[in-house]
């Protein structure tokens, strides 16, 4: 197949990454891939996919174009994978990512009122807004490499993911082996809260931190769970998206 993907923006962002890995995972099945972009070139991850720097997108042309990565095909990267935990911090570090993050930051809030100590970690692709309870955090991360989000995530023991839909984050937390406090709708993934309970999720992580022994069940469930989104399994499966949907 020959797939270009158009792609506005090249800053760090779910979109972009998730085209990136897409890519690269079409290239490694022996794929043409282009990503034509408006953007500026990319500095914080490498790509095998061919790059093509546009004004505007009227003129790309290709076999299959897609216009924003096919969602559910979330890779996570080979480097985030850990067969082994080392040992925990002391306080621990809980990292908080992604969106609806004032649930997360209501859940840190619940937890210490209830005499919990740890050591809250922020990473966002953006500047912290106003809003952001800076005096909560310990670290606050912007626009990180996927290097240096590979270091974070292994730097860290648990999540907090607040997001009603599942996250490329969150998945790339289950592949290093944290346990996660969170509020998707699938049990199995970790510790679930209902959407928008900050109280809740705040007694999911309660239960996360202090119990030693369910830390580890989780770990091993995710690590389990994360197998799905390694680059070869989800290249097949989008292969055959893309096949099925050009025949369409």
């Amino acid at each position: 197949m020959n797939v270009t993907y158009l792609l506005n923006e090249t800053e760090v962002s779910a979109t972009a990454r998730t085209a990136l890995a897409q890519a690269d995972a079409l290239v490694a099945r022996g794929h043409r891939v282009r990503i034509a972009t408006t953007g500026a070139p990319v500095t914080w991850r490498a790509s095998r996919a061919e790059w093509l720097y546009v004004d505007d997108f009227a003129a790309v042309e290709d076999e299959i174009v897609l216009a924003a990565p096919p969602a559910g095909f979330e890779i996570v990267d080979e480097e985030i994978y850990r067969p082994h935990t080392p040992r925990e911090h002391e306080p621990m570090r809980v990292l908080l990512c992604g969106a609806s993050v004032e649930y997360g930051y209501g859940a840190a809030a619940h937890a210490r009122w209830f005499h919990q100590r740890f050591e809250l970690i922020r990473v966002a692709p953006w500047a912290p807004s106003r809003e952001e309870p800076l005096d909560a955090v310990q670290e606050f991360h912007v626009a990180l490499s996927a290097a240096e989000m590979t270091r974070l995530m292994h730097s860290c023991d648990a999540i907090i993911a607040p997001e009603e839909r599942f996250s490329l984050s969150t998945a790339e937390a289950l592949a290093a082996g944290l346990p996660a406090a969170m509020t998707h709708r699938d049990w199995e993934y970790g510790l679930s809260a209902p959407v928008g309970n900050a109280v809740e999720l705040g007694e999911r992580l309660i239960e996360i931190l202090g119990d030693e022994e369910l830390r580890e069940q989780l770990r091993r469930r995710g690590r389990v769970i994360a197998e799905r989104w390694r680059a070869a399994t989800v290249g097949a499966r989008l292969e055959e998206f893309l096949v099925a949907s050009s025949r369409a």
